[in-house]
Parts: C-alpha cells; sequence; structure tokens
C-alpha cells in the first residue's frame, strides 16, 4: 500500500471553498483524507511548509505535434513540460500528421500517454475529416478510442451548416465543441492585429470582427442546437461581450482565454518579434483590460495554453512567413499568479481558472481535492522568483515571448495518481 502525507501547506480547492492549512494524505494513488494534524508514521511525508496544495493543474488546449510533427514536440517532451509546469492533465489538439479523426490516431496517442507520458493526456478529435470543414467525423468511434470533445482547432469550421450539425450530432454524446472562431475572409492576408502598430510595421492586420463575427455564429448556433459549445482562445473585448450576454442568457457556452493575451498586447510585434506571432494575434490594450474583466466576472472560466511548439526554423524568419504560436506549459502558472499580484483575481479565482473551470469546461475528472479521486495534487511556491531562460524549457521546442521576464510562482512538486512526476 503506498501512503503519502503532505504536511504543512496551505490547501487551496476552489471547488469545494477550501483554503485552510490542512494536511492531505493520498492512499493508493487516491486522496485518503483531507483534515489537520493528520498523523501517520508509516507514510511517506512530503512538507509542504510556505507552500499550497491545488488540485492538479488542467491545461485543455495544447498541441503535442505527436504524431507526425514530433521534431517540435512529441507526448513524452510535452507532457515533461507540463508537469514542470504544474499540470497534471492536457487536452491535445487534432491538428496532428495523420490528424485525430478516427479511432486508429486517439489510440495511439492514449497507447503513447500511458507508456511514455508524465501526466494524463486527453485528445480531442476533429469536428470534420482532415480538418477540411466539409463533412463530419465519426464522433461516436472517437469518443469511444477516448476522445473527450471535438475541434477543429487551427482552422475554423466556415460553413455555418456543418458547424450546425457538428453541434447536432456532438450533443447526442454530450461532447463539448470546441470553436476556433475566425471568419477567414476576414482574416485575409493578416499577419498582426489591424490598428497603429501595424501600420507602422506595414504589416497586414487582423482586424477584430473576424473573431467577434464568428464568436457570434457559433454562440447562436449553440443557443439553437442546445449543444455545449467551449470558445478557444478568447483575444478580443467584442467576443467577451457576446460570450458574457449568452451565459446570462442560458446558453451553454464557456469560454477559455491564454497568458499572452491577458499580458502582452500588439506592441510586442514591434521588432518584427516572430515570438510574438500568434492566432489570434495579440490585440490592444482595451482588448488584454477586457480579457481581463472577463477572468475576474467568471465569462472566461478557463486559462488555457494554446502550448503551440515550432522548430526555431519555423520562427527564425521574415515575420509574415513565420509559423502562429508560442509555447505556454512552463509559463502559465506565473503569468496567472501575476493577475493575483495586480489585483485582477482572487489567489482561489486563479486556482479555479486553471483546476475545476477547465474540468468542467470539457466534463474531465480532477479539478478538485476530493476524498476518493485521483490523487492528482500541484504544490505551487507562489513566492518563488526565477528569470526565464528559453533554453533552460523542457519543451523540446523555446518559441516563447517572455524570454528574459522575471517571474514569481511556480510549480514546486506535480503529482498524478500519487506519484511524483515532477519536482523542483
Amino acid at each position: 500500500m503506498m501512503k503519502t502525507l503532505i504536511k504543512n501547506g496551505r490547501v487551496l480547492d476552489p471547488a469545494h471553498q477550501i483554503d485552510a492549512n490542512l494536511d492531505v494524505l493520498a492512499v493508493d494513488g487516491k486522496i485518503a483524507q483531507i483534515a489537520a494534524g493528520i498523523e501517520l508514521p508509516d507514510a511517506e511525508t512530503i512538507d509542504a511548509g510556505g507552500l499550497l496544495v491545488v488540485p492538479g493543474l488542467i491545461d485543455i488546449h495544447v498541441h503535442l505535434r505527436d504524431p507526425g510533427y514530433e521534431y517540435k514536440e512529441d507526448i513524452v517532451s510535452g507532457t515533461r513540460a507540463a508537469a514542470a509546469g504544474g499540470f497534471a492533465a492536457v487536452a491535445c489538439m487534432p491538428n496532428t500528421n495523420p490528424i485525430n479523426d478516427n479511432k486508429a490516431v486517439t489510440t495511439y496517442i492514449r497507447q503513447k500517454a500511458a507508456a511514455e507520458g508524465q501526466v494524463r493526456v486527453y485528445p480531442v478529435g476533429s469536428i470534420t475529416k482532415g480538418l477540411k470543414g466539409e463533412s463530419l467525423a465519426e464522433f461516436g468511434d472517437l469518443q469511444a478510442a477516448g476522445c473527450v470533445a471535438v475541434s477543429d482547432d487551427g482552422r475554423p469550421v466556415t460553413s455555418g451548416e456543418i458547424m450546425r450539425r457538428a453541434l447536432e450530432y456532438a450533443r447526442s454524446f454530450q461532447l463539448p465543441v470546441i470553436s476556433h472562431a475566425e471568419d477567414l475572409s476576414l482574416v485575409g492576408d493578416g499577419v498582426m492585429n489591424e490598428g497603429f502598430v501595424a501600420t507602422q510595421l506595414g504589416l497586414r492586420g487582423i482586424p477584430w470582427v473576424a473573431e467577434d463575427a464568428a464568436v457570434a455564429r457559433d454562440v447562436q448556433l449553440a443557443e439553437f442546437t442546445g449543444a455545449r459549445l467551449h470558445i478557444a482562445h478568447v483575444s478580443t473585448r467584442g467576443a467577451v461581450e457576446i460570450i458574457r450576454a449568452a451565459q446570462r442568457r442560458g446558453v451553454p457556452v464557456t469560454a477559455e482565454t491564454a497568458p499572452h493575451y491577458f499580458t502582452l498586447t500588439d506592441e510586442a510585434v514591434r521588432g518584427y518579434d516572430t515570438h510574438a506571432k500568434m492566432n489570434p494575434p495579440l490585440r490592444g490594450a482595451a482588448d488584454v483590460q477586457a480579457i481581463r474583466d472577463g477572468l475576474a466576472d467568471g465569462t472566461l472560466s478557463v486559462i488555457a495554453t494554446d502550448h503551440a511548439p515550432h522548430h526555431v526554423d519555423e520562427k527564425n524568419v521574415e515575420f509574415n512567413l513565420a509559423l502562429n504560436g508560442i509555447v505556454g506549459l512552463e509559463t502559465a502558472l506565473p503569468l496567472t499568479l501575476r493577475l493575483v499580484e495586480e489585483g485582477v483575481l482572487t489567489l482561489t479565482e486563479a486556482i479555479a481558472r486553471l483546476t475545476i473551470g477547465p474540468a468542467r469546461a470539457l466534463g474531465l475528472p480532477g479539478g478538485t481535492l476530493e476524498v476518493g479521486r485521483a490523487a492528482d495534487i500541484t504544490l505551487v511556491d507562489p513566492t518563488c522568483k526565477w528569470t526565464l531562460d528559453p533554453a533552460r524549457l523542457l519543451s523540446r521546442s523555446k518559441n516563447t515571448p517572455f524570454g528574459g521576464w522575471q517571474l514569481k510562482g511556480a510549480a514546486a512538486l506535480t503529482m498524478v495518481d500519487g506519484r511524483v512526476v515532477y519536482q523542483r
């Protein structure tokens, strides 16, 4: 019998409004007891003095690049980076090669993750076959193989009719549909946010309405079908307002944003820094404020990384040619804790956006320290100060705009099923 006792920590479980100095006992991979003053001489004891003891963090938007693009990242390196960032579970997007639009690819991901991964990996299947937006994938097969949601992430479903059918079909399986909301006809050849900075740099812009129009369509389709919709990587003020209004009307829609959208503006693109190139693009100051407000009032109940590793040669090119995206698993926690320092979120709210929020959005187990549940636990050192050196990231790729930043807060230990998978 494996017994682990975590003592002297500040236990924070937003799902059950727990915030107290308590001990946590895990027995055979499950949480057995949470109480003050647990004494068990035969348990392995971990001293969590000065640390937060929180549910294992969950990231529901990650690109593990496996199968097909293992030169950027694979399940081994990606889950190692996740564990280092405090994440006990990740959901991986389907734009691999081959695309995860069938049982075989889903099974490969699950088997490799079980054999070689450090954390839980939940595959997300594609909405349409080959991500082509033309015909629906077999949602029943995908779910049976282990997919927890469907998405054409990386591309929008351009046809309203196909998206309607996807929502109706997914509803029969209680599968959430994750929307990459973007009107490509409005994006055109844009490579960054349309505005003053783009004009100064001579780069083609992507207007906010490209996101807002697509979000509005998908929210209305969710209202029409009654299906569960989750909006990925929200970056605009208008999108937050549309989602907030829909939630007030009772539409079953949840939404996420990523740390770069509440931390950076399009000013980061100056110098043609390709590490500041992502999709959707970094927006203006008013959008950043709206994202922060959306996190504060719970409109955006999820912080996800959209961890998008790329090889150095895919970023070290002209801005127009560089691929979109940044790595985020190892920086999400300290960047989220900045919102606490700045008074945007309480500590409980910040942890909720990384735990119970994502778990509820996709209907995943976890996100709470409930007795009887799997012992997925993260110990957080909120005072740890460190400087981000991209070369030291555990992700295979190093494409981050936060290189050289002074960060505060880090995972001290990550546990999955009562087993320590990372210790700082």
